[in-house]
């Protein structure tokens, strides 16, 4: 019988397969670098179980594309034996854009690679259909960048409420903007001539916080996010639920007990509508709050003094944890993140939160790690996740 070549017995499966292990391994490292570095490539290969060989490897690779770069001078381990040279990661070359729509305005950033905001703006919407808000964006993300000479772009994030397609980079529904089927990836994408990544805000901040706050390491996690748009997000093991066309985590209508508010689906009591910013505002109105404009305001007249506005907040907040409750009693998860302007700000909105969710682990909830930048790193977390993710497909030579 004839010899079989390695060539012949090769198949493109174990390629394939090959391929995913190596993106997996590279994500890995970076990841390691991105949370304990500057690190030796040594302790790399013991922190994640990869061969030294693999992470030397890998290392080279993404020092090549520029992620990552040798750190200080060498140090030697008891003075014996070749020097480590730490690696750390380079936030000096690249940057990531950021987009979050609101319904009253939309927020332009850049961020480094440690998710950190080097410069933001907020626009505010005298004009909410989606060609002159994803423009405007354009425009100010343009300006932006024109500022930082020097540091090139890898990509756009955009995080929106309501419902969002992350495969197409699709808005299928915002309620409160009046958007319907928009293709934002395209249309942001033509006017930047840059990759545009598009998600929820919700699941953008999921990513946000394993990646860079609080919650990194932790095996489950929901986020609450409750702004003029109330929605939810879950993720396992790093991996965030998105569902069929990306429709998981829509809860604005869940109905809450007692809840009076009419909603525009016709029924009363929805969560969006109880826990709504308008909802918020109006009702520091009418209790006298003065300039109750935007949820800001009502913050800023709580830490004056006003006894009203903390009570409001205070209230807001506790039925914020009672929606948790439920959601907590459907998921149990490790750990819990709201994003609520009361809980950002107040230890006693907090202790409300906590007190309504209920939970024996009162620790394991927690406010957003990112209480001045949120809508910021909301956006720029959509392009992180994915760089994070599969680092080798972020050559700067393909964008």
């Amino acid at each position: 019988m004839p010899r079989t070549t390695a060539s012949t017995l090769s198949s493109p499966v174990p390629r394939a397969a090959d391929s995913d292990r190596r993106r997996t391994s590279a994500s890995v490292v970076l990841r390691s670098v991105l949370e304990h570095g500057p690190v030796a490539r040594s302790t790399i290969a013991r922190l994640t179980g990869l061969s030294p060989a693999s992470v030397t490897e890998h290392c080279a690779r993404l020092t090549g594309l520029g992620l990552i770069r040798e750190s200080a001078a060498p140090r030697r381990s008891g003075g014996v034996g070749r020097p480590h040279v730490p690696v750390d990661l380079d936030d000096t070359r690249f940057l990531v854009a950021g987009v979050h729509v609101a319904v009253p305005y939309t927020t332009v950033a850049l961020l480094d690679l440690r998710g950190r905001v080097v410069g933001r703006r907020e626009l505010k919407h005298e004009r909410t259909d989606p060609g002159w808000v994803l423009a405007r964006a354009a425009e100010g993300l343009a300006g932006l960048l024109a500022g930082a000479p020097g540091r090139r772009p890898l990509g756009v994030g955009v995080a929106v409420g309501g419902w969002v397609d992350r495969e197409t980079g699709t808005v299928v529904e915002h309620e409160l903007l009046g958007w319907r089927e928009v293709p934002v990836r395209e249309l942001l994408g033509a006017r930047t001539g840059l990759p545009v990544q598009v998600d929820g805000h919700a699941r953008a901040l999921v990513n946000g916080e394993r990646l860079f706050g609080r919650a990194r390491g932790s095996r489950s996690l929901l986020h609450l996010f409750v702004g003029n748009v109330v929605d939810a997000a879950f993720a396992t093991h790093d991996e965030v639920h998105h569902g069929p066309r990306s429709a998981a985590g829509a809860i604005a209508h869940l109905p809450v007990p007692g809840g009076g508010e009419p909603c525009p689906c016709g029924r009363r009591g929805c969560l969006q509508v109880e826990l709504s910013e308008r909802t918020l505002c109006r009702r520091a109105r009418a209790a006298g709050v003065a300039g109750s404009a935007n949820p800001m305001q009502v913050v800023a007249a709580a830490q004056a003094g006003d006894a009203v506005a903390r009570r409001l907040l205070v209230e807001r907040s506790r039925a914020t944890g009672r929606a948790a409750r439920l959601l907590l009693d459907v998921l149990n998860p490790e750990t819990v993140v709201v994003t609520e302007v009361g809980v950002m700000h107040f230890e006693d909105c907090l202790a409300a939160l906590r007190e309504a969710v209920g939970t024996a682990r009162p620790a394991g909830v927690l406010p957003t790690s990112f209480p001045d930048s949120v809508l910021a790193v909301a956006g720029g977390s959509v392009v992180l996740d994915t760089l994070f993710r599969d680092p080798l497909g972020a050559s700067p030579d393909d964008i």
